[in-house]
């Protein structure tokens, strides 16, 4: 396998090349994130004063409390799915972290994991979270203890099968509650950053050395601390990340033109299982490009709700203002179907719910292990 060089780095199978040339990152790709919010924030108090309501995007999604804003755990959604959808999401159930030792637990739970028909590895992740926080892959009893120890007495815990597949997209789907059918409005192939060895160098020079990867090196170098020093194999490719989290260093391209009619009706069918949701960004794993625009083989790895974005604003060539305007637009989506659902007779929550809610997902996230 040859070494990449800058235009033709090595990608998962069955995405489609990826174009390194050029600029590495956009310019604000990694700002904070109240710096992107803050036209956000203007806009969210505007609106307020127009609808009568600073909560009225918490009714976006009326059957899941605070539509999912913030501290609303993942598994409430998953529950709520049937048929079509159910069957779409990767296999899963909860587990709430005891008291008793660590080791002991993770043998337990590997009983229940087999139970459950699954086999490892398996994908464990905090029920409540969000910006893939937390996400471990768990190949052995040692990994789960580790992953246990770091969570408080009460905390649950989502375990779900790995995907079959490697290539993953972010699908954000908007339905209003009068209309039968959603649109997708924004698409992004979510890459897994890789270098490849050449027998030569240390891994730490290889993420030194690739154009990217070099300016992110912090988030890297932590998470394979144990093996910045080993030289990798001659054509080996190396995966730097396993879950595709922006902000833990995945790769983002925006892939509109992979929006397809087959697609769309696919999305849809899947979504008709979900009552009452209208606003959300779908993680999917897929085999390969063609059969993610056919709409086939499509596993859910993760719903996400109100607080989702669209992940087509960090690609590297997306625009400062074209990214701004995609995050206005999404929030006012949130106080239009907040309106409908209010007409539909839905009742606001209370600013207090909304407080309490991310005052115990902030919290929590402080529990949170290295995400891999």
């Amino acid at each position: 396998m040859p070494a990449p060089n800058r235009t033709t780095p090595y990608v998962t199978p069955g995405m489609p090349a990826l174009d390194t040339s050029g600029k590495a990152l956009s310019f604000f790709e990694f700002w904070p994130t109240w710096l992107m919010y803050f036209p956000v924030v203007i806009q969210w108090l505007l609106l307020s004063v127009r609808h009568g309501s600073v909560t009225l995007p918490l009714l976006a999604n009326p059957k899941l409390p605070l539509a999912g804003m913030a501290g609303v755990p993942k598994s409430t959604l998953f529950a709520q799915a049937e048929g079509e959808c159910e069957a779409a999401i990767l296999p899963w159930f909860t587990h709430t972290v005891g008291a008793q030792d660590c080791a002991q637990q993770a043998q337990t739970l590997l009983q229940l994991i087999e139970r459950k028909g699954l086999q490892l590895p398996v994908v464990c992740k905090p029920d409540i979270g969000c910006r893939g926080a937390g996400v471990k892959l768990i190949d052995n009893a040692g990994d789960l203890a580790r992953c246990l120890s770091a969570y408080p007495a009460g905390t649950s815990l989502i375990i779900q099968k790995l995907s079959r597949w490697e290539p993953e997209a972010g699908l954000f789907f908007i339905r209003h509650p009068q209309q039968p059918q959603g649109t997708i409005v924004s698409l992004a192939l979510k890459y897994t950053p890789y270098v490849v060895g050449d027998g030569e160098h240390t891994l730490a020079q290889l993420i030194e050395q690739d154009t990217r990867a070099g300016k992110l090196s912090h988030l890297y170098k932590e998470r394979h601390r144990d093996r910045l020093s080993d030289v990798i194999e001659k054509g080996k490719p190396y995966k730097l990340v396993f879950s595709a989290s922006h902000c833990r260093g995945a790769i983002f391209r925006d892939a509109r033109e992979f929006i397809t009619p087959a697609l769309t009706r696919r999305i849809n069918q899947i979504m008709q299982g979900l009552p009452e949701f209208y606003y959300g960004r779908m993680d999917i794993k897929f085999p390969d490009i063609e059969q993610l625009q056919l709409g086939q083989g499509l596993e859910i790895v993760e719903i996400n709700t109100a607080s989702s974005e669209s992940l087509h604003i960090w690609d590297r060539n997306t625009s400062l203002r074209e990214a701004v305007g995609a995050l206005l637009f999404q929030y006012r989506t949130l106080f239009q179907l907040g309106s409908q659902n209010r007409k539909r007779g839905f009742k606001t929550p209370g600013i207090r719910a909304f407080l309490k809610g991310w005052q115990a997902e902030r919290r929590l996230h402080g529990f949170y292990p290295a995400t891999d």
